[in-house]
């Protein structure tokens, strides 16, 4: 049920107006709500459901054990417990074939399964285990009720494709009587206009020059390939913020809160910027839960080095298990490790007023970016291979078509609008103006999402991870 759906429309207008009904009834909302977000995940493939009671469950009591047993020797091994069947599910469901076709590649004996990858287990494995190590560091008491802790789990608009909401931001919240007020109303909407506009309106059209150039690279010249990288460069911010934005949006008007995921990430102007402006959920993640852990930035300079280089490996084949996305994490290691090396870690702190030259920096950032995205949207090591030929080949002709032309205005426009938003809220502007322009705006959106929607309906980029 992707948020770009009628259906989605349906069940939410549906969810938003009984849960709001049963307001006076705490405890009937949140287990309306918790019914409401199996339901929702469930609609994919009904099975996929015992996966998120599975790991629900074995938190919850795993947390309640970890906080009253005796000794670290059995609070560890409670947490271990939780990890390797956390760890477990997202390993065999996610991962067994990538291993097994690696090891047949590599002339070893293995079995390939037909297993069908359930949606969101990337996100909500690292959610729920992210809890039970919190109480296992005495960060967070273990809650007592399972009907509050798996609400907070299966929360329906960031269930799919985060944010990976911590515990400590969002449990508090449940108890708590849901508050919304025109403030918040309005802002609500704009995140959910505005991420529909972005997805189907501007990422989905960038898609078609996307996959031009990445469908068959054998057959293109430089032109087409470089567009199509920098139409996916925007796609995929679009495609994912777009999401982010629906679900926070989603969220507030059923009187809850999410983390914001994106910061106009094209505007950073080091790699370490960077990666706290994009994904910034999984971001923080990697680095309280994995980086942090393997011994951070403490010891020598090539200590730190080597666990960032791991947490960005790591990172990468979190996104997707294939080598495309080991390389993409591995490249991104290396530039940070890069800054590291030389300093440049808090380079972003040293462009205060200084702005043309912050931009100059951001700028070659960016082009650098660009070019890591060619790895993760390749289909396979084949593919990444045939389409760096293609950014080299420039005795093709080019043939420019209308799409080209649109992709690139809507890439020069999204890279201009981040700069745009690094000085003045497009949110905010667009709140304080009078109602009538309100309106005007929110119906220019509207048929735009329609017109657009009837082409047809692109599933989210993020819902393959």
């Amino acid at each position: 049920m992707p948020f770009n759906s009628s259906t989605y429309l349906l069940f939410y207008i549906f969810t938003l107006c009984a849960s709001w009904a049963m307001v006076g009834r705490p405890r009937l909302r949140i287990l309306f709500l918790l019914l409401a977000s199996y339901f929702f995940y469930a609609s994919n493939n009904g099975w996929i459901l015992s996966l998120l009671l599975a790991s629900t469950a074995v938190d919850y009591f795993a947390a309640l054990k970890i906080e009253n047993v005796a000794g670290p020797r059995a609070k560890k091994t409670w947490l271990i417990l939780s990890m390797i069947a956390n760890l477990g599910m997202l390993g065999f469901f996610k991962y067994y074939n990538f291993f097994a076709e690696s090891f047949i590649a590599a002339g070893f004996s293995a079995r390939t399964l037909d297993i069908i990858l359930p949606v969101g287990i990337s996100f909500y494995t690292f959610q729920s285990m992210s809890y039970t190590i919190d109480v296992y560091r005495g960060r967070l008491k273990a809650e007592k009720s399972f009907l509050n802790f798996a609400f907070y789990v299966a929360f329906f608009p960031q269930l799919v494709a985060g944010p990976i909401v911590r515990a400590k931001y969002f449990l508090h919240q449940v108890p708590e009587k849901p508050r919304l007020n025109l403030r918040m109303l309005e802002g609500s909407l704009y995140l959910i206009f505005t991420g529909l506009f972005k997805k189907i309106v501007l990422g989905d059209t960038l898609g078609d020059s996307a996959g031009a150039a990445f469908d068959d690279p054998g057959s293109i010249g430089a032109v087409t390939a470089w567009l199509g990288l920098y139409a996916f460069t925007f796609q995929i911010y679009f495609d994912f913020s777009g999401y982010t934005d629906i679900a926070i949006g989603c969220a507030r008007l059923l009187g809850y809160r999410l983390p914001p995921n994106f910061r106009r990430p094209y505007t950073a102007a080091s790699f370490s910027e960077f990666w706290r402006r994009w994904h910034i959920s999984l971001s923080y993640w990697l680095r309280d839960y994995l980086y942090i852990p393997l011994g951070g930035g403490r010891g020598s300079k090539i200590f730190n080095m080597r666990n960032l280089m791991i947490t960005m490996l790591l990172g990468g084949l979190w996104h997707g298990a294939a080598w495309n996305f080991v390389i993409w994490g591995g490249i991104h290691g290396l530039m940070l490790t890069g800054e590291r090396a030389f300093g440049m870690v808090h380079m972003a702190r040293d462009f205060a007023g200084r702005a043309w030259v912050r931009f100059i920096h951001s700028f070659i950032v960016f082009q650098i970016v660009v070019l890591t995205w060619a790895p993760f949207r390749a289909t396979s090591l084949e593919n990444l291979t045939d389409f760096a030929r293609a950014l080299v080949r420039f005795d093709h002709p080019a043939v420019i078509t209308y799409g080209m032309v649109i992709a690139a205005m809507i890439c020069a426009g999204g890279y201009g609008a981040q700069w745009i938003g690094e000085r003045w809220s497009l949110r905010r502007f667009a709140v304080r103006q009078p109602v009538v322009m309100k309106a005007l705006f929110y119906a220019g959106i509207t048929i735009c999402v329609v017109v657009f929607s009837a082409r047809g309906s692109e599933p989210f980029i993020y819902f393959r991870f």
